[in-house]
């Protein structure tokens, strides 16, 4: 088996014949992060593609020597252990051919799932202050396998913190099950606050409309205001424009952006992103308004983007990140007592994996790192 370089319409091409790959493992999310290298790889076994993967690199300072990165990728086999180590050994030889001193994957492995009852009971009865304190309702032996395989082959887990969702990437998000659903399935899934809340939004004449580029300002607009708000750095309204122009012209599908509106506000009361690689939809950036919360244009916006997944034909609908702690005291609680509401449930994945071919540059590069956060 070996890795090399396949060109972006090979890439979608595999890409297109998976049920779903994350997006973040798109062509487009490699022009997306402009201010990394982008490369599409294919794994082959006897010429015949088996996998697929987005790498992204930074280059050291004054020294021709490379991070890499592969976001939520790449997506390759994984159940399949007798091929897993042929495709990890593989991934290294490119690596240490290509001057790249530390990899950095995340397969997209689902782990664990806790579902929406365990979540509320064990928040009531204070019976975990972690997720991963709670017994799990599903587990996934494939990705048992999976991180014995890594960790026999070299490959190092980074300590987890919460604050930062345990890597790069969450660890841990929160899903909603849509195969073989309606609207009114998954309307009465919700809890009873959700459900009130939507209603609320109609009846205050907010209106939920899918935008075009033209309404990328009024976004970034309600996003500033929001992260004033929540205290993180906001990215700047350019990166967004470049980010729908690059992913709708590799698929029309693959971004939408949405606008919640009402007659006594000016410009958007709220605005999501909604990115979608075939029947996985993803709630990606969301943003609303200070002097409309009361109209609860959040739960609606939800709603409209949960509808447009499942008549989309996808089957799972991604509310992304959540942290681990079920702690009621901690400030990220608030993340998971609002996706709750919507009966959907928690799923650990495996997590991201380095494999250091230069211990020391690695070491090195995680100091700098850390010094820029």
């Amino acid at each position: 088996m070996d890795v090399r370089h396949i060109s972006t319409e090979e890439h979608l091409a595999y890409i297109n014949a998976r049920s779903s790959v994350s997006f973040l493992q798109t062509p487009a999310w490699g022009i997306v992060k402009s201010d990394w290298s982008a490369k599409s790889l294919g794994w082959f076994d006897n010429d015949q593609i088996v996998g697929a993967g987005l790498l992204l690199t930074r280059k050291l300072p004054k020294i021709d020597r490379y991070f890499g990165y592969l976001p939520e990728g790449p997506d390759l086999p994984w159940e399949k252990s007798e091929i897993v180590a042929e495709a990890l050994r593989a991934l290294i030889s490119f690596a240490k051919a290509n001057n790249i001193f530390q990899l950095k994957m995340g397969p997209h492995v689902w782990a664990r799932t806790w579902n929406n009852e365990n979540l509320k009971e064990a928040i009531a009865g204070e019976q975990a202050k972690k997720i991963s304190e709670l017994k799990a309702d599903e587990v996934n032996e494939a990705a048992g396998q999976l991180i014995e395989n890594l960790a026999k082959n070299g490959w190092e887990q980074p300590s987890a913190s919460e604050a930062e969702f345990g890597d790069f990437q969450p660890r841990f998000v929160f899903q909603l099950n849509l195969r073989d659903k309606t609207e009114d399935e998954l309307l009465q899934g919700f809890n009873q606050l959700w459900r009130r809340n939507i209603r609320k939004a109609q009846k205050s004449g907010v209106r939920i409309r899918v935008g075009s580029y033209a309404d990328i300002p009024a976004f970034h607009t309600c996003y500033i205001e929001t992260a004033k708000r929540d205290g993180f750095t906001p990215r700047p309204l350019e990166y967004f424009q470049h980010m729908y122009k690059a992913m709708k012209a590799e698929d029309q599908n693959r971004i939408e952006l949405f606008i919640a509106e009402h007659d006594d506000h000016d410009g958007a009361i709220a605005a999501t992103t909604l990115t979608q690689v075939g029947e996985h939809a993803w709630y990606s950036y969301g943003a609303s308004t200070t002097a409309a919360r009361d109209l609860r244009p959040s739960n609606a916006i939800q709603w409209a983007m949960i509808s447009h997944a499942l008549a989309a034909g996808c089957s799972t609908y991604d509310l992304r990140g959540i942290s681990d702690t079920l702690d009621t005291s901690n400030h990220l609680f608030g993340l998971i007592q609002f996706k709750l509401g919507t009966g959907g449930y928690a799923q650990e994945y495996v997590g991201e994996w380095d494999y250091n071919v230069s211990p020391l540059l690695a070491k090195a590069f995680t100091f700098y790192m850390g010094r820029r956060r």
